[in-house]
């Protein structure tokens, strides 16, 4: 189990103290692995005091059983933690403006799931397919924001004179994060076998960019070898701060499974798509043995059969045709559908602001899937809803096999058949609202272990809605 993770901090090349603190150990039961990063607030005395007191407390809290909400435990802890140093802060003025950020980490290895809380400018990586780095945290800082929204680029983020000014730590104000819901910043996410998570502090993150750091977890070693390297390329790239890295692997071997493609069927217009189920069953039919007396019955009744299904295609082809001439739907995505897909799939950074794209617009009708090809990328709908064009059938999204790692935030899909289908890869839902739908989310393979190609849903809500005709009758 100790190969599977590793933690490791510097104080950097400028720093007399070094005012990080770290955990990366297993629980008592070896259920879990726990990762942190904690960060002692710079410019005020007693940094490393509310570090060392965060971290205390967090490890005496996880002590007794997780439960079966990690995310809401994890978020005791961080209110403990938050607690205490709020206390100590109360004993000695010395220590009176102390503060810390941290990122903390519940690795389930065995149900390949991780969870997390957050607050300030420690960091969370993704990193899979020893290709892809995905930022799972958000900076809660100006800059971070800025960053994050892809209103600056990364490397202007790191030169930004603001980088290091935050709007949320531990020990800043008690009464703002019990009351704000969102000050802690919590989630949980799929962590498949070879993925590996990252968290750090911004002595990290300030020096050496996501494609540095992305080379060095490639490299071949060992965890112990990795963490070292990262903390080196920082120091080499200046050292500035204190330098802290935790890292976790999912060691666990790839499985292969059979897939089977859903069968797609014709259906007529009014019929709704049903999935297709493939069972490891027979399929043969046998046929009755039928007494040679009622051959020309059956006979007839074939033929009758067949002359009205022939005179149904008949009538079903031309009235459909009609209706298209008549009506003259347009087989192209509306314009800002349009917009919303290319958007998407053509942005250069990590995450996407739907509301942006759209110039506030909160309703977006859909009048066909918007393919969505992008590897990996966070989309933050702010609210926006995708709602189903009455004569549209098919997905509102459909992901295709290139999408590795996709986060969707504040997201109401209302109407759809189909909100999500999801080729065979990882999809993490946040505050996701599925109003009206008939499958919110569809694999579109089946797989007899379905543990490695997860949808992790976080706060999201599947609502089944009458028509407003039906509501307003008595």
């Amino acid at each position: 189990m100790a190969d599977n993770f590793f933690g490791l901090t510097d104080a950097g090349k400028l720093r007399d103290n070094n005012e990080d603190n770290f955990i990366a150990q297993a629980t008592t039961d070896k259920r879990f692995i726990i990762g942190s990063v904690i960060d002692g607030v710079g410019g005020y005395e007693g940094g490393e005091v509310a570090s060392e007191l965060a971290r205390t407390s967090i490890l005496n809290f996880l002590k007794s059983s997780l439960g079966d909400n990690i995310p809401g435990t994890l978020k005791k802890a961080v209110l403990d933690a938050n607690q205490k140093i709020i206390e100590e802060k109360k004993l000695s003025c010395k220590y009176a403006e102390m503060a810390c950020v941290l990122t903390l980490v519940i690795a389930d290895i065995n149900n390949n799931k991780f969870y997390y809380a957050h607050v300030g400018d420690t960091r969370l990586y993704l990193f899979r397919d020893n290709s892809s780095l995905v930022k799972v945290s958000h900076d809660h800082s100006f800059v971070g924001y800025l960053e994050d929204s892809g209103r600056i680029s990364e490397e202007a983020a790191m030169q930004h004179p603001k980088r290091n000014e935050i709007n949320k730590a531990l020990g800043f104000d008690d009464d703002k994060i019990l009351v704000e819901p969102d000050f802690i910043e919590t989630g949980e996410s799929p962590f498949l076998p070879g993925d590996v998570l990252l968290l750090c502090s911004d002595g990290l993150s300030d020096m050496i960019d996501s494609k540095t750091i992305t080379g060095i977890l490639n490299a071949p070693g060992k965890l112990k070898d990795i963490s070292t390297a990262l903390i080196d390329a920082a120091n080499q790239a200046g050292g500035k701060d204190n330098i802290t890295v935790v890292i976790i692997k999912n060691d666990k071997q790839p499985t292969q499974h059979q897939a089977t493609k859903p069968v797609a069927s014709k259906k007529d217009e009014d019929q709704k798509i049903e999935p297709t189920v493939v069972e490891k069953t027979s399929a043969t039919v046998q046929k009755p043995v039928t007494p040679k007396k009622k051959t020309s019955f059956t006979g007839l009744i074939c033929i009758f059969l067949l002359l009205a299904l022939a005179g149904f295609l008949y009538k079903d082809f031309f009235s459909s045709t009609n209706e298209i001439k008549t009506n003259a739907l347009p087989l192209i995505k509306n314009v800002l559908s349009q917009r919303l897909q290319d958007n998407i799939n053509n942005t250069t950074g990590k995450e996407i602001a739907l509301n942006e794209i759209l110039g506030g617009t909160k309703n977006v009708t859909i009048n066909d899937s918007l393919n969505i090809s992008k590897d990996s990328i966070y989309i933050n709908g702010n609210g926006v809803t995708l709602v189903s064009d009455s004569s549209f059938n098919g997905a509102a999204m459909v992901f295709s096999d290139n999408c590795k790692y996709i986060v969707m935030d504040s997201i109401t899909f209302q109407n759809f058949n189909i909100a999500l289908l999801v080729n065979n890869k990882s999809l993490h839902l946040k505050n996701v609202q599925f109003v009206n739908c008939r499958y919110p989310v569809l694999m579109s393979q089946l797989f007899q272990n379905s543990r490695d190609n997860s949808v992790g849903i976080t706060d999201s809500v599947h609502a089944r809605l009458d028509s407003a005709k039906t509501r307003s009758s008595k």
